[in-house]
């Protein structure tokens, strides 16, 4: 099986015949670190793309990804109205409204939970406010133009190995504590949304126990809206209290074999 991450939350993942996406996020603007170099012209045939929530950098480059081949798209019900508005095949995009939905591929399988945004504090909603200045009422309209709707983390079950993605780092302790009934082999847990974030993170992997877990969507995706997260204060504390998880770092584009 193979890994790619593709920046912010978004990941490839092939095995054997199947491969699919998860939140692929592309185009970013001229400012945004490290350099995404691929665009969605670059995704050949994607297969089944599975989304998290309707947040642009999450969604909007689904259009022009779908416009290239026959992959069809799992989100929730407001992402799903989204890309209708886009232009998307509305008999291509599968609106989950069941928490625990499920969907079997033949080589995998993929299930829906319902899940909640991270809560921006203050301090990072200040700094944010700072950084966009004069930039806001451009930022707000592309904002607008994606709401978040129902949030959804993704497990995906593969020859025997599980993997589970969130988009965003909002779950309550009992969302949590439910999940942690499955065994995990490998956790993508999100960097992003808090100034405490490697905390809120910390905690996914404490409750979960995943064998593995990488860390993503910690880059400066899209300034002056993002800023890039200081990832090694998450990884020391994971080594320190999570004993038994191992670590791994993935750069833009790399793609790993698991």
């Amino acid at each position: 099986m193979k890994l790619q991450w593709l920046g912010t939350a978004g990941f490839q993942i092939e095995a054997g015949d199947h491969r699919f996406l998860i939140d692929p996020y592309l185009t970013r603007n001229a400012n945004s670190k490290p350099v995404q170099s691929m665009r969605p012209h670059d995704i050949c045939d994607a297969g089944q793309i599975f989304i998290s929530h309707g947040h642009f950098d999450h969604l909007s480059d689904v259009p022009a990804i779908t416009a290239m081949d026959s992959s069809n798209v799992y989100c929730s019900k407001t992402a799903a109205a989204t890309l209708a508005r886009k232009g998307v095949d509305k008999n291509r995009v599968h609106a989950v409204t069941e928490d625990g939905y499920t969907a079997d591929f033949g080589g995998y399988k993929a299930q829906a939970f319902f899940s909640r945004h991270v809560k921006f504090d203050i301090p990072l909603v200040a700094r944010t406010l700072w950084q966009i200045g004069s930039n806001g009422p451009r930022l707000l309209n592309m904002h607008l133009g994606y709401p978040k709707g129902q949030v959804l983390s993704w497990r995906f079950m593969i020859d025997g190995f599980t993997i589970h993605h969130f988009g965003t780092a909002g779950s309550t302790p009992e969302e949590l504590e439910r999940l942690a009934s499955h065994p995990l082999d490998l956790l993508l847990v999100p960097l992003q949304g808090h100034t405490r974030i490697y905390d809120v993170a910390c905690e996914y992997v404490r409750v979960l126990k995943p064998r593995m877990v990488i860390a993503h969507h910690q880059d400066d995706f899209y300034p002056p809206i993002s800023t890039a997260v200081n990832i090694d204060p998450f990884l020391i504390k994971v080594r320190k209290q999570c004993h038994g998880t191992e670590v791994r770092t993935m750069e833009i584009n790399e793609t790993i074999t698991l």
